[in-house]
């Protein structure tokens, strides 16, 4: 599997070089390393629906991102932060999907949880369906930002959302998140598209 998204690979690779397999995709995003659950179809795809339209997390989903994080590298993090919404957003929404995932991570873990340090201080437009990887990394370049650095400073951060697209959100929030001091950021979603 490729180290650095978590994709799998054809190719059968010793356990002491699987840190140097690469698929070459994400080199230049600032997170270090993603891992997903699951693919973004089927039961997955249908509690991801859910999830956003009722802030109820199913403990299925919860035992399913644990288990994920007890798996290198993303089990060497010490600080769950969840990819903020706009004030707007969350208000239009009435809740974050990603800060229900990260409570319950947080609180199944031991894991500190930080919601206040990130924001996203810019409204970005709704990613849809159709929008090329180009198109997404612009709606959400310096979308974000760090309030408090010194919470983040020198830390090994698990970034939560719930589907890993193109990588654009995740990539932009894990860049504020290293330009803040962060030592590593782990992206962790319960699919992957």
């Amino acid at each position: 599997m490729c180290w650095k998204c978590g994709l799998f690979t054809a190719a059968s690779i010793a356990d002491d070089k699987r840190e140097r397999v690469r698929c070459g995709q994400w080199d230049d995003d600032a997170f270090t390393a993603a891992r997903a659950c699951g693919f973004y179809e089927g039961a997955l795809r249908a509690s991801i629906i859910e999830l956003k339209r009722r802030p109820r997390v199913a403990q299925r989903l919860v035992r399913l991102m644990f288990d994920t994080l007890q798996r290198q590298p993303v089990n060497s993090a010490d600080l769950i932060i969840p990819v903020p919404l706009h004030p707007d957003r969350e208000r239009e929404r009435g809740f974050n999907q990603a800060a229900l995932l990260a409570r319950e991570l947080a609180r199944l873990s031991g894991l500190p949880l930080d919601e206040h340090s990130v924001i996203r201080s810019v409204h970005t437009e709704r990613h849809r369906a159709g929008m090329d990887s180009k198109a997404r990394r612009d709606s959400v370049n310096d979308a974000f930002a760090v309030r408090h650095p010194d919470s983040i400073a020198g830390g090994r951060v698990l970034l939560l959302d719930d589907v890993f697209t193109t990588g654009a959100t995740v990539s932009a929030c894990a860049a504020v998140l290293k330009d803040a001091g962060a030592d590593e950021v782990f992206v962790l979603t319960i699919a992957r598209a």
